[in-house]
């Protein structure tokens, strides 16, 4: 069993430093919720079946993530509101050894 250490700023802008398991087949739109650091309700409102764009982040660390596939992307650019350069969908994201020093910040609720 071994844990990531990543870096999540909430809506609110404070800064949180996690350890989210890597053996326990979650995404980052799971481990954020399960941190309990977004209000109930306004994060990941899908349950991440790629379905709303409301898990989306800003990835601020150039640690390396999967590449985004066309359905996330699609679903960003038309259902998402503040989206940047660097915004992704958190349920997309598989907790991995690779996370290692992630810094993401949780887009404002839209």
């Amino acid at each position: 069993m071994s844990d990531v250490k990543i870096n999540i700023i909430d809506r609110e802008g404070t800064e949180h430093e996690i350890m989210a398991p890597t053996d326990m087949s979650l995404n980052l739109m799971e481990t954020i919720r399960a941190y309990e650091l977004v209000e109930e309700g306004s994060f990941g409102i899908c349950g991440g079946m790629l379905m709303c764009a409301s898990c989306q982040c800003y990835q601020l660390s150039a640690t390396p993530v999967p590449e985004m596939g066309e359905e996330e992307e699609a679903l960003l650019y038309s259902d998402g509101v503040h989206v940047k350069q660097n915004s992704r969908l958190s349920c997309q994201i598989p907790v991995t050894e690779e996370l290692e020093g992630l810094k993401i910040e949780i887009a404002p609720e839209g």
